[in-house]
């Protein structure tokens, strides 16, 4: 399971936990739920996770504001010889098929409604008020009908999110990846997905995450937060993983 929290500076009087309260939260109810509830969808589980988190801070935040904080989730489950997947948000799943390339779950919603913003933000001041205004303007899209759909505060959101299953026995391995860590694809190029799950292999996930600071850094892009669960075996249990 990856849950990668979302949310913008400023928002102390909208929500007073913030953005690490809540992925931390909606991360430990989902593992609870996960454990005890195995006849149970991924989104079903997500969606009481949701409503679970919520109902702890709706007395004092502004839960239902479209800049309270939020999260992508990408979850794998193995169930009677399947891996089950879940993604909502940008986060990246790959699962690596013994026979075949790569098979790429993700959810490009946000990344679609983002792109119309792009020159308007990189038209005003990083961090001003239009800044800011503008960055508003584009989560309100969040949840909503022809928008993008992440984990916040609106259990329904859940049965947004992209799922499938494939057996086990398909399977060499799998990744998830938050946003920031699949830059190595989507924004910079540096690699095809197998090639990242090569890499994966040879050098493990902290050579991913190096790769990507460099190319951050190469083209003056802010670091975002890079996480990585690799998954190398599967048998009785969903295997090793390694998060940097």
């Amino acid at each position: 399971m990856l849950i990668d929290g979302a949310g913008i500076a400023g928002t102390e009087s909208i929500c007073r936990h913030g953005v690490a309260w809540y992925a931390g939260r909606l991360g430990g109810s989902l593992l609870s739920l996960l454990s005890r509830e195995r006849d149970h969808s991924l989104a079903a589980l997500l969606a009481e996770a949701i409503e679970q988190v919520t109902d702890v801070h709706r007395g004092t935040c502004d839960v239902a504001n479209p800049i309270s904080p939020s999260a992508a989730v990408a979850i794998l489950r193995l169930s009677d010889g399947l891996i089950e997947h879940l993604v909502l948000g940008d986060s990246v799943l790959v699962l690596d098929k013994a026979d075949g390339g790569p098979l790429v779950v993700s959810d490009p919603r946000e990344v679609v409604i983002s792109r119309s913003y792009q020159s308007a933000l990189k038209s005003v001041a990083k961090g001003g008020d239009e800044y800011h205004r503008i960055l508003r303007d584009l989560r309100a899209h969040r949840n909503q009908p022809g928008g993008f759909w992440v984990a916040k505060d609106d259990p329904p959101a859940a049965d947004e999110a992209i799922t499938g299953s494939c057996p086990v026995s398909e399977l060499t391995g799998a990744v998830l990846l938050s946003n920031g860590a699949s830059r190595i694809v989507d924004r910079f190029q540096l690699a095809d997905w197998p090639g990242v799950m090569a890499l994966l292999v040879s050098r493990g996930p902290v050579e991913i995450i190096h790769r990507v600071r460099q190319a951050e850094a190469r083209h003056a892009v802010a670091a975002d937060d890079a996480t990585i669960a690799h998954c190398t075996e599967f048998d009785q249990a969903l295997g090793r993983s390694e998060g940097v």
